[in-house]
Parts: structure tokens; sequence; C-alpha cells
């Protein structure tokens, strides 16, 4: 019988085995990558699909190429320790050259940061040795997804800026209610968190043994399509859409370029654009762009409101600045709110993106039947003011969103997706359901001749912002200030001695030497 903590026991060894790349000075995030050629060969005899490992060669120029098995699994665990490292290698190329499909794309330009045969034996040995038969098939997808998490919360990994809460995503997928029949658009796709995030709400809504063939198979290829333009990260993303059942649609390229094309127009984008501006300072190079600018953020906006067909709907996470800057965002953002109905607006905490400070929001809006006229009123949720400071003290969980389910009565349903209502494309009957709480509530209604009076600036925030001033106040008492430096230095000593006995050192030793001052002298304690 499956264990269903056995993904996660499985992800936190994997996890911990990057200690045995240290030595060969691999970092977290180059980890993760090598981690994947390896993981790609295991789950691919783990669920019987070891025939996708075939490649095309030609062993000399001019002949024909020969189809033959490409290196297995079996074939890196037989091989000799001195020589795995090699046929490691060769591997990679040959994947990278002549694979099939997602087979060659996960394997494109594939290098190994392993320089110690003796590394790569210990890796694929634990790898190996792992209890593979306790873990149901469906339940992969989750164990690479908790190492794409971890991957993104580790600090020294660098990986958190770009990476989209878990809780967030769920909550604007559940709002959003993806549909059999939508074609599902990420045009800055990272990881695929939100494709992921929308096929489990497909999967958990509907009987998918109940479809025909020729629907399954159309779900599988014709429904996701992403784009993401980082390499080892594409290669990240491809991993995670076949271990969880979907193939193709997502792209290696450059949404702000003429790769645009490959993306289809959509029934329902979610995204998550990188912040900043084009590298180099430059516009984008595709010519379709209405409002040429070097913002990333108002070019992602441009092309996922023009992505979309009449109907279709989006929620896409930007950051403060896109909501008030002057000049072409405020063109921009007329041109949403002509074309689009942008009905509701979620401002974020701070804090929640691990980019420290950071402040965000989503938008929600359905393209119109017209360019003309579509907003009449936006809704703004205020998740920001009068909140906790989120971190490992204080996770930003799920319940910030909605109501737990099993709450008593007497509770009020006032989190944001209690009061975003049925209708996943705020139409007019819905947010006529809608209840404007006042100034002193957090969910408020501002009709589009409002805005435009505001000069069309939707950074709409009325609620005194108490936590805002705790904090202010608190930066100005020199022994609240101590206090709370200590707790810190206490917590980051807590975690030292811990990467410390990781690395097989004794922390009392190590800790007495850091002790020791510029002058060779032990610092009195």
């Amino acid at each position: 019988m499956s264990n269903p903590n056995a993904a996660l026991d499985i992800g936190a060894k994997l996890w911990s085995l990057c200690n045995v790349l240290r030595d060969d000075g691999v970092t977290y995030h180059q980890y993760l990558s090598e981690l994947t050629y390896l993981l790609f060969l295991k789950m691919m005899q783990e669920t019987g699909q070891e025939e996708r490992l075939t490649v095309f060669k030609s062993p000399k120029k001019g002949e024909p190429k020969l189809l033959q098995p490409g290196v297995r699994w079996a074939d890196l665990i037989s091989a000799s320790a001195p020589d795995r490292l090699d046929t490691y290698k060769e591997m990679l190329l040959d994947y990278g050259l002549h694979g099939q499909g997602a087979v060659q794309a996960i394997y494109a330009n594939a290098n190994t940061f392993i320089t110690k045969p003796a590394t790569l034996s210990k890796l694929v040995t634990e790898i190996d040795a792992l209890d593979w038969y306790s873990v149901q098939r469906d339940d992969l997808g989750d164990l690479y997804e908790n190492l794409l998490e971890r991957n993104a919360t580790e600090k020294k990994s660098g990986a958190g800026q770009y990476f989209t809460p878990r809780h967030l995503i769920d909550s604007i997928v559940t709002v959003l209610n993806p549909k059999l029949g939508d074609v599902i658009q990420d045009p800055a796709a990272g990881t695929c968190g939100f494709l992921i995030a929308a096929n489990n709400h497909l999967r958990k809504h509907n009987d998918f043994d109940s479809l025909k063939e020729e629907a399954q198979r159309r779900y599988r290829h014709d429904t996701f399509y992403g784009m993401e333009l980082v390499q080892d990260t594409h290669r990240l993303a491809l991993m995670n859409m076949l271990l969880h059942g979907i193939e193709g649609g997502v792209d290696y390229g450059d949404t702000l370029s003429e790769d645009y094309r490959k993306l289809p127009p959509a029934t329902l984008i979610l995204s998550n654009p990188p912040f900043g501006t084009k590298k180099g300072g430059g516009l984008p190079t595709r010519t379709d762009l209405t409002y040429l600018t070097s913002n990333k953020q108002f070019a992602f906006l441009q092309h996922i409101y023009r992505s979309l067909k009449p109907g279709g709907r989006a929620a896409v996470v930007l950051p403060d600045n896109v909501l008030f800057e002057s000049n072409v965002g405020t063109d921009i953002r007329r041109d949403l709110m002509e074309k689009c109905n942008l009905h509701t607006i979620l401002r974020l905490p701070t804090g929640i993106f691990y980019a420290q400070g950071v402040k965000t929001n989503v938008l929600f809006f359905t393209k119109g039947e017209k360019d003309k006229g579509n907003t009449k009123e936006v809704w703004v949720y205020d998740m920001r003011a009068n909140m906790p400071q989120f971190g490992k003290r204080t996770p930003f969980t799920r319940d910030y969103f909605r109501t737990p389910k099993g709450a008593p009565d007497s509770q009020p349903r006032d989190k944001f997706e209690d009061v975003f209502g049925d209708d996943p494309k705020g139409g007019p009957a819905a947010l006529a359901q809608r209840v404007d709480t006042g100034e002193t509530g957090r969910w408020r209604k501002f009709t589009r001749e409002q805005i435009a009076a505001r000069g069309d600036n939707l950074d709409m925030a009325w609620l005194k912002d108490d936590s805002a001033e705790t904090a202010e106040a608190q930066r100005d008492d020199p022994a609240l200030v101590a206090r709370l430096l200590q707790r810190e230095l206490g917590g980051a000593m807590a975690e030292l001695r811990s990467l410390l006995e990781e690395l097989g050192e004794d922390p009392d030793a190590a800790l007495d030497d850091l002790l020791i001052d510029e002058t060779g002298q032990e610092a009195q304690a």
C-alpha cells in the first residue's frame, strides 16, 4: 500500500543530497538542474516509460541516422565507478543532440557540474537506494514540485525572487475556476506553478477516466501553453509538466520578442511576470505592442490582454508601480480598462515574495467583446494593511485568503475568496452582489469615473496601516531594536549550528573559533 508521506520523505532526502555536491562547488540551483537530469532517467524507469529514451544517432559522417537505445538508469548504475562520469557526460550530449521531443528539450545544452567520479557515484547510489516503490505514480509530480519550492525558499539559492507563493497561486486558480476546454497560458512560465495548479484544479473537479481517449489526448497536448526565457528554468518546467502528465506547450523563448507567436490565443491567462526592465534597457523586439516600453511588467501586461480571446479571463501579479506610473503607464492602464473589464484588484501583503520589500497586486480582468468601455467599476481588496509580518515565525497560509471550512457561523465571511463571488469573469450580475464594506473594511468599489478623476491611478488605499506605523515607531526605540537584533542573532546562530552539524563539524568548537577577536585574543563574552 502506498505511503501518503512517501513523496515528501523522498523529496527531503533528495534535497539533503545537495550536501554530497558541496565539495564540487555546486550551487543549489545547479544541484536542482543536475538532479533533474538524473531524476528524469530514474522516473522513466519507475513509470515504465523508458522508450522515451531512444535516440537517433549517426555514428559516422554521411551515414543515415540509426535508431538506438540511449543510456538508461540501469546502464548508469551498472557502469564501473571510474567510468560512470564519462558515461553520464556522453548521455547528456546524446540526449541534448539526438533525443526525442521533450527529452531533447530537457537535456538541451546540458552540462554536468560534477567533476569527481566519486561524487556522481555517491549521488546515483543514494538516489537508487530510495524507497521509490512506496510512491504512487501520481505523487511523482508533487515530489518534484516540493524540490522546486525548497530551491525557491532557500535564500542561498537565489531563486526566490520570482517564486510565486503556492497559496497565492491556489487562491487565484480557485476564483478563476479553470474549465475543460479552456486554453490556458502563462507567458512567463517559470517552473509552471500556475499551469500545474490549473491542471490540479481541473483533475480535482472532473472525472478524467470518463473522457474519451481523444479528449484526454487533447487535454494533455492542447490545453496548457507557456514560455520561459531562461533555459535552465525551462528544463525544470518541462520536467514538472511531464511528471504531472502534461506534454508539450511550454516553449523556450522570449515572449517580448517574435517568439510570442508560438503562444495561441487563450481563454485563461495566469502569470507573474519578472520584475524590472528589459535587459540592457532596450524595448521589446516584437512589433505588435501599441505602447513601447522597456518596463517588462507593462510589456507583459499588454501581451496578456491582447492574447485573450473575447470573454477570456486573466489574473496577473504586478508590482505597485504598474498601478500608478505616469506617461506610458497611464496609457496602458487606460487601454486595459477600455479593452477589458478590470473588475478586481487584490493588494497583497508586503514580504510574501522572497524578494523582500516588493509590494505586489493581482489584477483580475476579462476581455470584452468590443474594444471600448468595458470597465465600469473596479473592486479592490486590501490584504496589505494591518497584516502580520510574514516569515518563518508567521507563515503565509491559505487561511488568509478564505474562511476555513468548518468555521462557526458567527465568524465573518470577509476574506478575499469569500467576497469575490462565483463568477470568474466578474460579470455585471456578479458585481451587483458584492457589498462595499466602507472606509473601515477591506473591500471597496471604485467607479470608472472615480478612477478617471484620479488620472487613471489604480493605487487605491484607504485603510490606516497601524502595522506600518508600529514598525516605524519600533525603529525609533533603541531598546526594542536591540531586543529584535538579539532575537535575529539567536535565530541566525541556531541556523549556523544546524549548518555546521550538516557539514560534520563540531558546532561548539567552530563557534568558539568565531569568538576570537582581530588581535588573536579570545573575545570576552
